[in-house]
């Protein structure tokens, strides 16, 4: 019964999925969505796996992605693979998911469609690691294409601590006392210094596997974001979930956190 289920989806899905791209409202799609790949390790244990091919399932989900914002015209991604949570794993799952992200990131920069852009506290990654990801970003600077943030060992309030020290920093520099940036300092002084400074902040943001929280996802950008929950698991998260999570956010009055 589930093989046939799964043969009449394939075959009227396509059309369905063109019907919908077809009737998406050009004016008031997103063009910076942000995207929390959630539910990798519960995947993985519903289909008999272990942790590491839930990862893996995941990672292989990532391009299709990318390219069904290509298609709807999204400009900059978001992408949420590892949290500073993340890192208290145990040691030998925190290593192997590792790899698969290094070698995940090391196979979109090959393509040479997509800029990339680590964000997070890179600091707190294996120095490998860290030096990959950097790497990854110089090899991509020039690529004129989708931007992607690739949020690895990354956490919204760390983010934000890490703002205001850079902001600190600077001021310090500069020879600013405590006294004169207090009666000075406003909120886009410390979005100058956020990992994602210089882009928009993103209109739509997309959390897989049911969850409804943001647990420290673009915490100081998402203040105006559209929010859409979706039930799949992320390594069986489709484009027909993606258009419609497109969909639900160009139905919506933005009140843009009113």
């Amino acid at each position: 019964m589930a093989d046939w289920k799964q043969g009449i989806r394939r075959v009227l899905y396509p059309a369905y999925e063109a019907r919908m791209v077809k009737r998406l409202p050009q004016d008031r799609l997103p063009k910076h969505i942000g995207v929390m790949l959630d539910g990798n390790r519960r995947w993985a244990k519903a289909v008999g796996a272990d942790t590491a091919h839930g990862h893996r399932a995941g990672a292989a989900n990532i391009e299709p992605l990318l390219e069904w914002c290509e298609e709807t015209g999204v400009e900059v991604v978001t992408l949420w693979l590892l949290s500073t949570d993340n890192l208290n794993r145990p040691r030998a799952e925190l290593d192997a998911l590792l790899v698969i992200i290094e070698e995940a990131v090391a196979s979109l920069a090959d393509q040479r469609r997509w800029r990339l852009h680590p964000v997070g506290a890179l600091d707190l990654l294996p120095a490998a690691t860290a030096a990959r990801l950097k790497e990854i970003e110089e090899a991509t600077r020039d690529v004129d294409g989708l931007l992607v943030n690739i949020a690895v060992g990354y956490g919204g309030r760390r983010e934000i601590a890490d703002a205001v020290r850079s902001l600190l920093v600077e001021h310090s520099e500069r020879g600013t006392s405590l006294e004169e940036l207090a009666q000075t300092i406003d909120v886009e002084h410390i979005a100058e210094h956020l990992y994602t400074k210089g882009q928009p902040d993103p209109d739509l943001v997309i959390r897989t596997s049911g969850e409804q929280r943001l647990g420290g996802f673009l915490l100081w950008q998402s203040a105006r974001s559209e929010f859409y929950f979706c039930e799949a698991f992320w390594p069986d998260f489709r484009r027909v979930d993606f258009l419609r999570a497109v969909r639900a956010y160009a139905e919506r009055e933005r009140r843009f956190g009113a």
